[in-house]
């Protein structure tokens, strides 16, 4: 199951070794994939079960991954792959679950941060309402439940309402926020930031940019302004581009994803509010057209509910296969 590492005493990010949290977790997990794996998986296994025709089930289960957002090429891919390996129904399931869990292993690449210079300057992107400045706090929070020194930069300087918001979770979690008027240049503010961030000493910089439109090229030569400032500061800055995707939009992540990576270069996903939505499989796209990890995955509204991308657990989860203990 999942493995985040060894707790400390202060990460409510990582799982105990009582298997408490885990379980927790685990309940928070399937409450939060329910309507994707509704979905996708509702009744399948007795589809598969009491189905004499495999090529019946093969056809419900490519009508469902469709459905959820697995786009065309990734569907096809996963059929068939199933329909070579089986010659009957019973073991469509684990196989399944074989074929799932490994188009999405590749992807499971957590964030290191210890592995980043100090201090690491992680630039968080995306578009209006994927949930940038709300992961930002949780993020925050997991970062200084790891005993790290954190600075935000404001560096969506278009809405004061943004900048407003970043500076409410710098004074909730009691760390400094570095922020100009609204219209100031984002890459100035970005720029300043970061210098402040190495004069003081400070482990991670994270810093918020507009929710620019992805077919904008105004707006993205302006990311790649903020990321041509930064490494006037250090060459390899960025260290993490962090794109923000809502999973609620679906193929349309495609496109967006496509884009980014274009103008700047993204190195994680966070694929954030899969409790709100039935096109969670559009995960199974992202993996199939694109060599990017998932970071994390977001499944709820509390900090906690921002966690590592584990492949395994998530292809249980939405299989509803229970684990060695017995528990869903």
């Amino acid at each position: 199951m999942f493995s985040f590492g060894k707790k400390s005493k202060t990460d409510s990010y990582s799982d105990s070794s009582s298997g408490t949290s885990d379980r927790s977790f685990r309940e928070r997990l399937k409450k939060g994939l329910s309507r994707t794996r509704q979905a996708l998986f509702a009744d399948i296994t007795e589809i598969f079960r009491h189905s004499g025709n495999p090529e019946i089930a093969l056809e419900e289960l490519e009508i469902r991954l469709l459905m959820a957002d697995a786009g065309i090429e990734a569907t096809r891919e996963i059929i068939n792959e199933l329909r070579e390996s089986n010659k009957n129904t019973e073991n469509l399931i684990s196989e399944l679950h074989r074929i799932l869990s490994d188009r999405l292993q590749a992807h499971e690449k957590p964030l290191d941060i210890d592995m980043l210079p100090s201090p690491a300057v992680i630039l968080v992107i995306g578009v209006n309402g994927a949930g940038k400045t709300t992961t930002i706090g949780k993020l925050t929070r997991r970062f200084q439940s790891q005993g790290k020194k954190v600075m935000l930069a404001a560096g969506d300087t278009f809405r004061a309402a943004a900048m407003q918001q970043l500076q409410a979770w710098g004074e909730r979690h009691g760390i400094p926020v570095i922020a100009q008027t609204t219209g100031a240049d984002s890459a100035s503010v970005i720029y300043d930031a970061f210098e402040a961030a190495r004069a003081r000493n400070v482990d991670i910089l994270i810093a918020d940019t507009a929710g620019r439109l992805h077919n904008q090229s105004n707006l993205m030569e302006e990311l790649a302004k903020i990321k041509r400032v930064l490494g006037k500061i250090d060459t390899s800055a960025p260290h993490e581009t962090l794109l923000i995707v809502d999973a609620g939009t679906g193929q349309n992540a495609i496109s967006q994803i496509r884009q980014f990576h274009n103008a700047i270069g993204i190195t994680g996903l966070a694929l954030t509010k899969l409790d709100g939505t039935a096109k969670g499989g559009v995960l199974f796209a992202l993996a199939h057209q694109f060599d990017i990890p998932v970071r994390y995955i977001g499944i709820g509204e509390q900090a906690e509910d921002l966690r590592d991308f584990n492949a395994a657990e998530f292809t249980d989860t939405l299989l509803d296969i229970e684990d060695a203990t017995g528990e869903a």
